[in-house]
């Protein structure tokens, strides 16, 4: 098990980050003929958080080649959570998460962006996967983190998941308060139907 999540690690982020982030960019790029990575680059406090989840998302890939090489007791291990059928549910959750992140992306079309889009309206989705999340994407990311953390349970894994976490939950505040100065009643009706995460 030890040999199989020291390769399933590294891969899994290779193409969470591949197929999510760089594929989803460059496909959306293309149709919409702009980028759509708008994260800000002043200093507001939106600005700060954008550099906050970028220097996580690269603390997690560190963390994961890291995991692969050094051992285990390198990351404070939690030791009564090292549990295989944990790790097992840990392993499902990170391949639930990988399929669902990815519908999510794709029911979203040319609407997907990693940041908010001050100079581009988009199209408000509400149906597939966002009928039943407002943040489906944003769902799968906090659902990998805790798979992450099933499988390699310690305090690394464990800060990445909260800090993970609060970081999505601002941003989700901060998409939701310009979703309603942009589509008004229509998000507002959907914001009463469909609940944030789940």
């Amino acid at each position: 098990m030890e040999l199989l999540i020291k390769i399933f690690l590294p891969v899994y982020f290779i193409l969470f980050f591949g197929i999510s982030f760089v594929a989803k960019t460059i496909i959306v790029a293309r149709r919409i003929r702009k980028n759509p990575l708008v994260l800000p680059q002043d200093e507001s406090a939106y600005a700060l958080v954008g550099n906050y989840f970028k220097l996580c998302l690269t603390g997690i890939f560190l963390y994961v080649i890291l995991f692969t090489f050094l051992p285990e007791s390198s990351f404070l291990p939690v030791d009564f959570l090292e549990v295989e059928l944990l790790k097992f549910v840990g392993l499902t959750l990170m391949l639930l998460a990988l399929v669902w992140t990815i519908i999510a992306q794709n029911q979203m079309k040319d609407s997907w962006r990693i940041g908010i889009d001050n100079d581009m309206k988009t199209e408000l989705v509400t149906s597939g996967l966002f009928s039943v999340s407002r943040n489906p994407v944003f769902l799968g990311m906090i659902v990998s983190l805790i798979g992450l953390f099933l499988i390699t349970p310690n305090a690394v894994s464990l800060l990445f998941l909260i800090l993970g976490y609060v970081l999505i939950q601002i941003q989700i505040r901060l998409e939701e308060e310009f979703l309603y100065r942009q589509h008004g009643e229509k998000y507002l009706d959907y914001l009463i139907k469909v609940r944030r995460l789940i």
